[in-house]
C-alpha cells in the first residue's frame, strides 16, 4: 500500500490500495474514496475490544475498507489542526498514544487501552485513566494536535510536561505526575497543581496545542448568553 499525507494546519493522508488490500479506520472516518472501496462495519476483535475502544475516546465500531476488483484510494482527513503522522510498526513494538489519537491502520495493527497503572498520574495527569496502546506490525496513522516535537530519552533520563502535550511514547516509557512546588508558583504561576513526569528509556513525542489548550483558551471569548425565560 502506498499514501501520501498532504496539507497543513488540516492534513489529510490518502492511501492506495491494490486489489485485495485493506485498512481500518474509526466509525465515520472515511473522508472521500474510489467507488470499488467496499465498506464492512466490524467491532474488530469482539464486544470486549469495541467497549474498550469506546472507553478510550474512540468509536466502538470500526470500518474496513477493501480495494475489490484494482487497484482503490481512501482519504482520512485530520479533524482538528495538526499533523498526521504514519508509523511502520513491527513485532515487539508497543507504543502508547493519548485518546482518540487512532485515524487508521492496517489489518496487522491491535489497538488495546491502556490503563495508567498509578491512581495519581490518572487522576491528576491531565492525560487520563486510560490511552490507546498500539501494537502487531503494520501501518499506523495517528493525529497529533498542533506541531509534534519528539525526544529519546535515555534510561532514568525524565521530560516535565504539561498536562495534555503527550501524544505518545513508547511502551518503555514510564508516566507520573509531580506537585508543583512553592504556594506562590502554584497560586499565582498560571501552571496549576500538577506535571506531567515521562521517564525514559524510549521516545516521546509531544504535541504543541492539546484540544483541551485551545478550549480553555477561547472560553473568554465565547459569547454568554444573558436572556431569560
Amino acid at each position: 500500500m502506498r499514501y501520501e499525507i498532504k496539507g497543513s494546519p488540516f492534513p489529510v493522508a490518502i492511501c492506495y490500495l491494490e486489489s485485495g488490500e485493506q485498512i481500518i479506520t474509526e466509525g465515520g472516518g472515511m473522508s472521500w474514496m474510489s467507488p470499488n472501496m467496499k465498506m464492512e462495519t466490524t467491532t474488530n476483535g469482539g464486544l470486549g475490544k469495541a467497549i474498550g475502544r469506546l472507553f478510550s475516546a474512540d468509536k466502538m465500531f470500526q470500518n474496513r475498507y477493501t480495494s475489490v476488483g484494482g487497484n482503490g484510494m481512501i482519504a482520512f482527513t485530520s479533524c482538528f489542526p495538526g499533523e498526521i503522522r504514519a508509523i511502520e510498526l513491527h513485532q515487539g513494538d508497543e507504543l502508547i498514544c493519548q485518546k482518540s489519537a487512532f485515524l487508521a491502520s492496517t489489518q496487522g495493527v491491535d489497538m488495546n487501552i491502556f490503563f495508567r497503572k498509578k491512581l495519581s498520574s490518572g487522576l491528576f495527569g491531565g492525560e487520563g485513566f486510560i490511552m490507546q496502546k498500539f501494537t502487531g506490525e503494520g501501518l499506523l496513522f495517528i493525529e497529533i494536535d498542533g506541531t509534534p516535537v519528539e525526544y529519546n530519552l535515555q534510561a532514568g533520563e525524565k521530560l516535565i510536561l504539561d498536562t495534555g502535550h503527550v501524544v505518545m511514547m513508547d511502551g518503555s516509557c514510564k508516566m507520573d505526575v509531580q506537585t508543583v512546588k512553592g504556594a506562590k508558583n502554584i497560586f499565582f504561576g498560571g501552571e496549576g497543581l500538577f506535571n506531567t513526569v515521562v521517564e525514559g528509556p524510549g521516545r516521546v513525542v509531544v504535541q504543541t496545542m492539546p484540544v483541551s489548550k485551545l478550549a480553555e483558551t477561547l472560553i473568554p471569548y465565547m459569547p454568554v448568553n444573558t436572556s431569560s425565560n
